[in-house]
């Protein structure tokens, strides 16, 4: 039995291919970059601390920052200590269920993520938002949702 024959891509596909990989790489280079000069921390670090100021009570289970900032528990279990260690963050049990770990976002956690959001949704609208016309802001949000879902049906993907 043979095997199928790839379906290559387009002309027209490579190239929106290949802007999309550019913009996956350099984006998130560049939002780092912002915010290690500005405020002396990571993008992924910024995520963490903003998902927290989002929450009730600035407190999430580990196992849904994890997803929420689209990181490994692993992964965001090394950033809470860093986090822990500045005073941002502190981690207790769940007293729901012993069994999680909640992040509960300090006061100068607070503090630092309210000092550091001017510029980082500075750099978002420089590099996202102003460079798109509203129409494309609106497919883009198509494109990103679609992505997502074909990336993860179940729905855990933000966007």
């Amino acid at each position: 039995m043979d095997s199928p024959s790839p379906r290559w891509l387009t002309e027209e596909e490579k190239l929106a291919w290949l802007g999309l990989v550019s913009a996956m790489v350099r984006l998130p280079a560049a939002l780092d970059a912002q915010l290690q000069r500005d405020a002396g921390i990571s993008h992924f670090e910024y995520q963490v601390l903003s998902g927290l100021s989002m929450s009730a009570e600035r407190t999430l289970r580990m196992s849904e920052l994890a997803q929420m900032s689209d990181g490994s528990l692993s992964r965001l279990s090394h950033v809470i200590s860093r986090l822990e260690k500045r005073g941002w963050v502190r981690r207790t049990p769940d007293p729901a269920d012993g069994r999680y770990t909640l992040a509960v976002l300090t006061d100068d956690g607070w503090d630092k993520v309210v000092a550091s959001a001017p510029g980082h949704v500075e750099a978002v609208r420089a590099l996202v938002v102003d460079p798109l016309t509203r129409t494309q802001l609106r497919q883009l949000t198509e494109i990103t949702r679609r992505i997502n879902h074909a990336i993860d049906p179940g729905g855990t993907c933000t966007g």
